[in-house]
C-alpha cells in the first residue's frame, strides 16, 4: 500500500476511533471532519465512499448497538435513559426506530431478545469497520508462553456459523445467571475446531468457553465443564474487538509456524478476550489473544 493512501486510511480509522470514545457527544460533521483533517464540505462523501455508509447513518447504528446491549444486559437503567444515551428526544421516537429495526419493542427486547434480526441489523455496520480494520503482523507480535490448564465451562456449537451469533448470546445470558460477570475477573474462549467457512456450512465447530472451577450441573442451556489443557503456546495480541479472526490465524500458520521451526500441538486454535460489561467496553480497549498450542 502505497504511504499517501495509508495515510489516508489512518485518518479514516482515527474518525472511527472518536466515534467509539465519544457516542454521547456532539458527532455533526464538522467534529469528526476536524478529527480526519479533512474539510466539512467533503467529509461526508471521504466517508460515505470509504466505508459505504453516511457518517449519520453510521453513527445512528453504533449508538443503537449500544443500547440494545443497555437493554439486554443492564436491567438498571431505564429505557427513557438508554433513549437519551442514544440520541433520542423521546422515548417513543426510540421506540419506533427500535421496532422498525429489530421488529421488537425495547421492553419485549429487553425480556426476551430476539438475536436473528439484530444481528442482521448491524451487518452494515460490522462491514463498514471491516472495510480498513486491516492488520500487519510481524514476527515480534508473536510470544511464546507456557499456559497453565484452565477449567472452563463450554457451551458447543455445531452447525452452521450463520447461527452462531444465538449460541453466544445463550452462553452470555447463561454466564449472567450463573454469577460469572465482568467484576469476576473471568476470562472467556473460543476453541476454533473447524475452519472459519467450511465447504459443508452445517460442518462448523467451535467451543465457547468460560474460565471457572465451579461445578457445573446439565441445563437445558447445554452447559458441559471441561479444560482448556495447558502447555507451551504462540501468542499474537489483536487490538480491537473484531469478529474475524482469520488474518490472525492465517499469519500464524502460514508465516509464522514454518518460520519459526516449531510444531502445532494436536488441540485447536483458540483465542481468550477478558470478559467485560458489553454495553460499556468501547471496542479500542478491548485486546483479543489468538493461542496457537505448540508441541
Amino acid at each position: 500500500m502505497k504511504a499517501a493512501l495509508r495515510t489516508y486510511h489512518a485518518r479514516m480509522l482515527r474518525v472511527l476511533d472518536y466515534i467509539d470514545r465519544h457516542l454521547d457527544g456532539d458527532l455533526d460533521l464538522e467534529t469528526l471532519g476536524r478529527v480526519a483533517a479533512f474539510s466539512k464540505f467533503h467529509f461526508h462523501r471521504q466517508f460515505a465512499a470509504t466505508f459505504g455508509l453516511s457518517v449519520h447513518r453510521y453513527v445512528q447504528l453504533a449508538r443503537m448497538r449500544r443500547a440494545s446491549r443497555q437493554l439486554a444486559w443492564n436491567n438498571a437503567e431505564s429505557v427513557t435513559d438508554i433513549a437519551m444515551d442514544a440520541g433520542y428526544d423521546a422515548p417513543d421516537a426510540f421506540a419506533r426506530a427500535f421496532r422498525q429495526r429489530f421488529g421488537q419493542s425495547p421492553s419485549s427486547f429487553r425480556k426476551s431478545p430476539d438475536w436473528a434480526p439484530w444481528f442482521a441489523a448491524f451487518g452494515p455496520l460490522d462491514n463498514a469497520r471491516n472495510k480498513l480494520m486491516q492488520i500487519i503482523f510481524t514476527p515480534d507480535d508473536v510470544t511464546i508462553r507456557d499456559m497453565p490448564p484452565t477449567p472452563v465451562a463450554i457451551m458447543e456449537h455445531r452447525g452452521d456459523r450463520a447461527t452462531l451469533g444465538a449460541t453466544i448470546e445463550r452462553f452470555k445470558a447463561w454466564c449472567k445467571a450463573a454469577s460469572l460477570s465482568p467484576e469476576t475477573g473471568r476470562s472467556s474462549f473460543m476453541v476454533f475446531r473447524s475452519e472459519r467457512c467450511p465447504a459443508n456450512p452445517a460442518d462448523y465447530s467451535m467451543d465457547l468457553c468460560v474460565g471457572t472451577d465451579q461445578p457445573i450441573e446439565a441445563s437445558d442451556e447445554g452447559m458441559k465443564a471441561g479444560v482448556i489443557p495447558g502447555g507451551r503456546c504462540a501468542v499474537l495480541r489483536y487490538p480491537g474487538n473484531t469478529n474475524n479472526l482469520e488474518p490472525a490465524a492465517l499469519y500464524l500458520y502460514r508465516d509464522w509456524l514454518p518460520d519459526s521451526g516449531e510444531e502445532a500441538r494436536d488441540f485447536p486454535i483458540y483465542c481468550q478476550r477478558r470478559l467485560s460489561p458489553i454495553a460499556e467496553m468501547p471496542a479500542h480497549e478491548v485486546v483479543v489473544e489468538l493461542f496457537l498450542p505448540l508441541k
